[in-house]
C-alpha cells in the first residue's frame, strides 16, 4: 500500500504545481513597437525591451531596486531563435536610450550597452526546448580613473 501511495501523491503534487506556473498576461511593447502581451512580472522593467511571450526564470534572476534604477540579473526564456533575439536587442536597445559598447555574435552571444550611470550586458544562449535563454545583467557604471602622468 505504501509503495503505491507515494508515487500517486508525488504525481498529484507535480501536476498541481504545474498549473501554478502559467503567468497572467498584460499589454506591453513588442519587438515591432505595437502592443503585445507580457506577463505582469516584466511590468517593472520599463527601461529595457522584453520580447513578447518571454517567461522569467525566478530561480536564476536576482534583482535590486526598481523602475529605471534597478540592478542585478534578469534571466528569461523566449520562444525565438538566438539570432532573432540578437537582432531584436541591436535594434531595440537604442530606442530605450542605451548606447552600444561592444557585441559578440557567436554560439553564446554577448551584447553590452550603457545608459546614464548603468551598464547592461545581455547574454544569449540557444535552448532546444524554449528557443533561447536571455541573461540580462545590469550594474552601476564605474568611471575609469584618469591616468596620472609619471614624472
Amino acid at each position: 500500500m505504501k509503495k503505491t501511495l507515494f508515487p500517486l501523491i508525488l504525481a498529484a503534487l507535480v501536476l498541481s504545481s504545474g498549473g501554478c506556473t502559467l503567468p497572467e498576461r498584460m499589454d506591453s511593447r513588442s519587438a515591432d513597437g505595437t502592443e503585445g502581451t507580457l506577463p505582469p512580472s516584466f511590468a517593472q522593467f520599463k527601461d529595457i525591451p522584453i520580447p513578447e511571450k518571454a517567461t522569467m526564470d525566478l530561480k536564476q534572476s536576482l534583482l535590486f531596486g526598481g523602475e529605471s534604477a534597478w540592478i542585478g540579473r534578469l534571466v528569461f526564456t523566449a520562444p525565438y531563435t538566438q539570432n532573432g533575439l540578437f537582432d531584436f536587442y541591436m535594434s531595440e536597445m537604442p530606442k530605450f536610450g542605451w548606447s552600444e559598447i561592444t557585441v559578440v555574435r557567436s554560439k553564446i552571444s554577448v551584447l553590452s550597452f550603457r545608459r546614464d550611470t548603468r551598464v547592461a550586458t545581455i547574454q544569449l544562449e540557444p535552448d532546444l526546448v524554449s528557443g533561447a535563454v536571455v541573461s540580462f545583467t545590469v550594474s552601476p557604471r564605474t568611471e575609469t580613473p584618469k591616468s596620472k602622468a609619471v614624472k
